[in-house]
């Protein structure tokens, strides 16, 4: 297994993506501070390069490559963030990338992926399959695999976001982190811990793609095919070994919620706070506004908006209700 990193390491993951990432903007919402009678902030992950969080952990890797890796090129799988995340980090570090996504992966986010310069294999039936053919390639070919979640290096870039919120938003006592493999609550809560021990991490994942709340009621990760859930971005077929390390010692829960949830948490965040955000990235507030998060005593809540590729056909049918 993969070592957890640090906070020593996030913090020198902070060092070698900047200048090449975004820091994003902490925005308050006075609505869902009345509503929960704390201070709400909202980590708009959306504004990040690509449209979301994940060039953090795919640069501070890609930049890690030596030499003879770097001419091997980049291989991976992803529904999509991940993918375009790569393929950026790749092009400007001179590294061909190739990204397996599923043959039902968002038709946006492949051609983002294609325009950002990966080649990209849609021939995989699911996420499960994707991930099976691309470590296969991976073997014969000698690529190297980025992988989305489970790589020390792309963990500790995920966990910039939390050194931002800490500095931030000092006074907030809970964060709340959307989770799909789990890289980017295990970067979060590494740094919030190691800043803050009294912190709370929460995380929210979609009941039809629950890989962490089962891998820690069950005590392992457990490979499955997600459902189709409408937070496509979200949809792991295994939890992270990584994470799930991180998420048993540090996280202090993780709730779930329903796609119809999703979506009306989604449309507070475009009619409220003025957030296109992804579906994936509102189960955050999806959560706070069904009452899945007691948040009463809390100093304060982050919620963390991840991403905001979505295709615009899909977010106007989800917005008109």
């Amino acid at each position: 297994m993969p070592e957890s990193p640090t906070l020593a390491d996030v913090h020198a993951a902070a060092g070698v993506i900047a200048g090449r990432v975004h820091r994003t903007p902490m925005l308050t919402s006075a609505t869902l501070a009345e509503r929960c009678g704390v201070p709400v902030w909202l980590k708009a992950e959306l504004f990040q390069r690509t449209g979301s969080f994940k060039p953090r952990g795919a640069f501070n890797r890609v930049r890690a490559l030596t030499a003879e890796e770097r001419d091997r090129g980049a291989i991976t799988i992803s529904a999509g963030n991940h993918a375009q995340a790569l393929a950026v980090a790749a092009r400007d570090e001179g590294v061909d990338a190739l990204v397996f996504m599923p043959a039902d992966a968002s038709p946006a986010k492949v051609a983002a992926t294609r325009g950002y310069g990966a080649t990209v294999d849609l021939e995989s039936a699911d996420t499960m399959e994707a991930l099976e053919r691309m470590r296969a390639v991976a073997a014969e070919s000698g690529r190297v695999i980025v992988h989305p979640y489970d790589d020390p290096l792309v963990v500790a870039g995920q966990g910039t976001v939390g050194l931002e919120i800490a500095e931030d938003a000092p006074d907030a006592g809970t964060v709340v982190v959307p989770i799909g493999g789990g890289g980017l609550i295990a970067g979060i809560a590494t740094a919030m811990k190691g800043l803050r021990a009294d912190a709370r991490v929460i995380g929210v994942e979609p009941e039809l793609s629950a890989a962490m709340r089962t891998a820690m009621d069950t005590g392992g990760p457990i490979p499955a095919v997600p459902g189709p859930t409408i937070a496509d971005a979200l949809r792991s077929p295994v939890a992270g070994t990584i994470a799930l390390e991180v998420c048993s010692r540090l996280v202090d829960d993780v709730v779930l919620v329903s796609d119809e949830e999703i979506r009306e948490g989604m449309r507070f965040l475009y009619e409220r706070a003025k957030l296109a955000c992804e579906p994936g990235a509102a189960v955050g507030v999806a959560a706070l506004l069904s009452g899945r998060l007691d948040v009463r005593g809390s100093a304060g809540l982050v919620l963390v908006i991840s991403g905001g590729n979505i295709a615009p056909q899909l977010a106007a049918e989800i917005l008109a209700g």
